[in-house]
């Protein structure tokens, strides 16, 4: 079922249900009034007749029923008119072709039936006399039904082009969906476009935004799996080869030149792995996959963790806490802030003067935390700071992947930290702030 369909078929239904209870109580008061105002119109007539036979001088009055008209009494049209003594003798009545009087012993209203004929009469004593007048049933229920169908047929009317308005406003309504839909068919199966429908309602602007939210999720992930497939083949093909030429170098001599070429070929493997290792690592990081365990760990428990993990750091690193250092556990997943400063620790290592160490001081304040890893090397200028995050960029004839503080910067992005360097004199600082749990 449509969504159009639906919404006319609920709304419909409310709208026939609410006039119809209100067409029924309508035509109920006025049934219930019509029969009070005819009676009225009787109990008006009675005592008009009451008054006018009063009024008439006694030698005029009459005396015998034949000699009473309606003209005469001035009763109305389709009404009968009976006088009668109060021992039940007719003295006169407007209708003498009715072959019965009318019951006239009891004052008031009363349904009485008369030659076969059912009337409504109601019945006044006053000086003496009793004057009834009576009119038909069935002229009434005529002119009820007369009545009561000129007041249903609008209200029918009504409801109807009520439903059929309604199935157009609706139609009218959803137009804006159908226009988004429409848009969305039309889309090819590559198209990544976002959606730009102007004159959007207020309640389509979030379905839109979502929309074109998940495209942009999709662009990136896209443009990820592009790029790790770029970076794979580009970076693997120079270790690869490298393994492959010595190897053969291998086969073809022996000796100390073919134990040194199986020696390349190795570092060439082990190069190759850690480069693997690290494309992965990235992926998953910029893939926004899990790696919570459910475990946390404090700002001097990751940095312990990262010395540990880094080769040959246990001497190389002077670990500097500060006193007033927070024993919050860290925002983040504890293995993502274990490699983000593993890396710093390792380019560190990797840059500083022989015979130096690297200095990682750990500050907190407020809500973050601050890691500052310096070395004592050569620096770099201000060109090539902008170039520090870029993959595979490397200061010059380096070694290590390129993909280290790309990783960082990766985290730095997911967990809502920051990543910042300043170069000088004495060396480079990093300086890594992260998130405390809250």
């Amino acid at each position: 079922m449509s969504l159009r369909l639906r919404l006319t078929l609920i709304l419909g239904s409310t709208f026939i249900i609410l006039w119809s209870v209100a067409a029924a109580w309508m035509l109920y008061d006025l049934r219930a009034e019509m029969m009070r105002s005819l009676d009225q119109r009787l109990a008006a007539s009675a005592q008009m007749v009451a008054g006018l036979l009063v009024q008439m001088p006694q030698s005029s009055q009459p005396a015998a029923a034949e000699r009473i008209t309606a003209q005469r009494l001035g009763i109305p049209d389709g009404l009968t008119c009976q006088v009668s003594s109060l021992r039940g003798e007719v003295i006169a009545r407007s209708h003498p072709e009715l072959a019965e009087p009318l019951d006239a012993q009891q004052v008031g209203f009363r349904d009485q039936q008369v030659d076969g004929v059912s009337w409504r009469s109601y019945t006044v004593e006053q000086h003496g006399m009793r004057i009834t007048t009576a009119d038909r049933l069935d002229e009434r229920q005529t002119l009820q039904s007369s009545v009561l169908l000129a007041a249903a047929v609008p209200v029918g009317v009504a409801l109807l082009g009520t439903l059929l308005l309604l199935w157009f406003g609706v139609r009218k309504g959803l137009q804006p969906l159908r226009r988004m839909a429409d848009a969305l068919l039309e889309r090819g199966p590559d198209s990544l476009q976002p959606l730009q429908l102007a004159s959007l309602p207020s309640e389509l602007r979030p379905l839109q935004d979502s929309q074109n939210q998940l495209f942009e999720r999709i662009a990136h992930a896209l443009e990820r799996e592009r790029r790790f497939t770029g970076d794979a083949a580009h970076e693997l093909r120079s270790p690869l080869t490298a393994i492959k030429v010595h190897l053969q170098v291998a086969g073809m001599t022996s000796g100390a030149e073919a134990t040194n070429a199986l020696a390349q070929a190795e570092k060439g493997a082990d190069r190759l792995q850690s480069t693997l290792e690290q494309l992965l690592l990235l992926a998953r990081v910029e893939g926004r996959q899990s790696f919570e365990e459910g475990a946390q760990a404090t700002a001097l428990e990751v940095a312990r963790l990262a010395i540990q993990d880094t080769a040959g750091a246990a001497e190389g690193v002077e670990l500097q806490a500060a006193a007033t250092l927070s024993e919050r556990p860290l925002g983040m997943p504890p293995a993502l802030a274990t490699v983000a400063l593993r890396n710093l620790l390792d380019n560190a290592l990797r840059h500083t003067a022989a015979g130096t160490q690297v200095q990682l001081e750990i500050t907190s304040s407020g809500d973050r935390v601050y890691f500052k890893v310096r070395d004592h090397g050569p620096g770099l200028a201000d060109d090539s700071m902008m170039l520090l995050t870029r993959r595979f960029w490397r200061q010059g004839t380096g070694g290590g992947s390129g993909l280290g503080l790309a990783i960082v910067d990766a985290i730095v992005q997911r967990c809502g930290g920051q990543l910042r360097f300043s170069t000088g004199p004495h060396g480079m600082l990093v300086t890594l702030e992260l998130p405390l749990l809250r």
